[in-house]
């Protein structure tokens, strides 16, 4: 590292926020992806440890930082919770500075008239929802990390939550965005629902994973606490039936708030396949009363059985657990104590796919997907739609990551898997970003598109 940059981001943000100490560097050196699903960059060949890591707190301090970073020529990570599970964060050149968002945790300002709160980039999705729900208000971005994750890292991934199919992605709530760039020039896109004089901005910087700018402030959409909310769960026969029930419900335009058709094996001591569909129904009571009589209605006709509300309700209540015990056991611990941490001990190597895919392929794409991971040794544990029918995810499980006896790894199955949606007109991911897990893959499927992104990037 250039002593002369570390000088000076030294006398510019102080001592307290910049961080050379090994420790500090070593846990900004990765996010929650596992090196065993890093298939095409383990760590031991590409992921290095920053030079520096600064703690930014006004984006005064982020437009110093980038500067400096350009004068010196020097690669820029922005960082937020460190709970992406995609690599996004991975320092893969020498000497890179490591921009820590978390000390940029304010709400700028709140409207609940206009339903609009502008808010930092590195406040915790929790936090911003709580200081909404004071005011009766709520965000309708609602991931399993809430309690962990940023504003920015979220709007950054374009993340989905279990509200998505009420509110939309993360993405979709973005009314304006303040990016530092990397010139060190500020943008700040005016917060209006709907643009017509030119290209919206917001959305180069919306899914980029901070490739195009960092972004320090955002302002988001936010909602009416419902007046009712009801829960229902429906138990079908099969998935395919299940998946035509709620292929249905979207083509009437019934929306509930949660929408998760899930095929998993049961905890009880039997342990069968069990076909569920996860339902929540929020807003004005009228219309919450309306969706669940019209919603359940056509599920019988398709054959489901209304199980009644408690297996969704104990879903709804416990769907940030894994966070907090993310939060607990491994954000304290760097990523090499993490990946040493004993995590899903009886399942071999294992991973979450996420793929979107054009409706009428989703259950091709799951027969195809099944006998791609039988021929190789490898079991789809779980797969589900979740918050549309065209999102599609599985999990998937191995004995071994080297292989089975016909030769084929782990990471060659599920990469064979991936390149199945692309064939199917699909993508390779829907709501985690690509990071450099599913690098190697972005170029099959952007086609010319990835040039014109790094046009874009150069520029």
């Amino acid at each position: 590292m250039d002593q002369a940059l570390l000088s000076h981001l030294r006398q510019a943000l102080g001592e307290s926020a910049v961080h050379t100490d090994p420790h500090t560097r070593e846990l900004h050196s990765a996010d929650a992806l596992n090196p065993a699903r890093a298939y095409h960059n383990p760590p031991s060949s590409a992921w290095k440890h920053p030079a520096v890591v600064v703690e930014p707190r006004s984006t005064e301090e982020v437009v110093y930082t980038v500067r400096l970073a350009r004068r010196y020529r020097t690669p820029i990570v922005p960082f937020g919770g460190g709970t992406g599970v995609m690599g996004g964060t991975v320092s893969e050149q020498p000497g890179v500075v490591v921009v820590d968002l978390k000390s940029m945790n304010k709400i700028r300002s709140l409207s609940a008239e206009d339903r609009v709160v502008w808010a930092e980039a590195g406040i915790v999705l929790r936090d911003l929802d709580e200081a909404l729900n004071a005011e009766g208000l709520l965000l309708g971005h609602d991931p399993w990390s809430v309690p962990i994750a940023t504003l920015g890292g979220a709007i950054s991934t374009n993340g989905v939550g279990y509200r998505a199919t009420k509110y939309g992605s993360m993405g979709a709530q973005v009314l304006g965005l303040e990016v530092v760039l990397p010139t060190g020039e500020v943008l700040t896109t005016r917060a209006v629902p709907k643009y017509a004089s030119g290209p919206n901005l917001n959305h180069l910087f919306i899914g980029a994973e901070g490739t195009l700018g960092i972004i320090t402030a955002a302002a988001v959409r936010v909602h009416r606490t419902p007046e009712e909310r009801r829960f229902a769960t429906v138990s079908f026969a099969d998935f395919e039936t299940g998946f035509r029930a709620v292929s249905e419900l979207f083509a009437l335009g019934v929306r509930p708030a949660l929408t998760d058709l899930t095929e998993e094996t049961s905890a009880d001591e039997h342990g069968e396949r069990r076909i569920l569909l996860y339902l929540a129904f929020e807003g004005y009571r009228e219309e919450v009363e309306a969706q669940e009589r019209r919603t359940l209605m056509l599920c019988n006709e398709y054959g489901g059985t209304d199980i009644g509300p408690e297996e969704t309700r104990q879903y709804w209540e416990q769907r940030h657990h894994i966070a907090l015990r993310y939060q607990e056991e491994m954000l304290p611990l760097t990523p090499e104590q993490r990946w040493s941490h004993p995590r899903r001990p009886d399942d071999g190597v294992w991973d979450y796919l996420h793929v979107a895919l054009p409706l009428s392929r989703v259950l091709e794409y799951r027969r195809q997907a099944v006998d791609i991971g039988r021929a190789h040794g490898v079991e789809i544990r779980e797969c589900a739609v979740w918050t549309e029918p065209e999102l599609f995810s599985m999990i998937m499980v191995g004995t071994s990551m080297k292989g089975n006896p016909n030769g084929n790894s782990f990471a060659e199955t599920v990469d064979a898997v991936l390149r199945l949606a692309q064939d199917m007109g699909g993508t390779m991911e829907y709501c985690h970003g690509v990071g450099i897990k599913l690098g190697p893959l972005a170029e099959r499927e952007w086609g010319s598109g990835l040039d014109t992104a790094r046009r874009i990037k150069r520029a």
